[in-house]
């Protein structure tokens, strides 16, 4: 940890005009989340697949075999892809011929073809004082004692077990960003259960800065949560005490 803010010290004082007037360590709460939720694939839509589907919108068809025949394609290879099709909700068999569904119709519109996916379980991390999820891992291994807690925590966000899902949905897309490739992507389709769980409690590092050649003073805080500097809290800090740190450090 020492090693940490010494590294962070030089490289805020490169600028020689650059002088520290104040350190100090603290804590922000982070609320553990668990969710499970419900992914889909999503790819576009391959030539074979359109011109399936197109074939069912214009025409009847009763079997593989007819489908077969019109796209010159093996049967076999048919039959997985139209297994694949009603397993998927994009098309159905009705009155002895095949057709589309209305998510059918929907998908081949857009050119895209979406898989369902079994219901999947993550944990995310909220920070009340950031009012979002960090998409770090709590861990404070560095610390034998903790320093004490941000004194600008709102306790009644600190106590908050609720959350607004597109909040969720967009922590859960961030993370599977990773899980891109190629012309097909993940993506959540709804969150299905939000479980608030324990509240962990993760260092932050603040500098207050003092530049000679501009004369102003400034803040600067590294979140070890997301390990970089972390401007939501710099900003909440200058907004609550920029009009003090005159008379306090110089």
């Amino acid at each position: 940890m020492l090693k940490l803010q010494q590294r962070l010290m030089r490289e805020l004082q490169q600028n020689r005009n650059i002088k520290i007037v104040k350190t100090a360590e603290w804590c922000i709460p982070i609320r553990t989340v668990g969710v499970t939720f419900e992914p889909v694939r999503r790819s576009t839509m391959d030539v074979l697949m359109t011109m399936l589907l197109l074939s069912i919108q214009e025409a009847d068809f009763g079997n593989v075999e007819e489908l077969s025949e019109l796209l010159l394609v093996d049967p076999l290879f048919i039959e997985d892809l139209t297994s694949l099709m009603i397993r998927v909700g994009l098309m159905k068999s009705e009155e002895g011929f095949f057709k589309l569904t209305e998510k059918g119709q929907q998908q081949l519109a857009q050119g895209i073809f979406e898989e369902e996916l079994e219901v999947e379980a993550s944990t995310l991390y909220f920070s009340p004082c950031h009012q979002s999820f960090l998409t770090s891992d709590v861990n404070n291994d560095e610390y034998d004692e903790l320093p004490e807690l941000y004194r600008y925590v709102d306790k009644e966000a600190e106590q908050q077990e609720r959350f607004d899902e597109s909040l969720i949905i967009a922590a859960l897309q961030e993370v599977e960003k990773e899980d891109t490739t190629g012309n097909s992507q993940r993506m959540i389709a709804s969150v299905v259960e939000v479980e608030a769980q324990q509240i962990n409690d993760s260092p932050c590092l603040e500098f207050i800065l003092y530049d000679n050649e501009q004369d102003i003073l400034f803040v600067r805080v590294w979140n070890m949560l997301l390990n970089q500097w972390d401007h939501r809290l710099e900003q909440q800090l200058t907004d609550k005490e920029q009009l003090m740190w005159r008379e306090q450090y110089l």
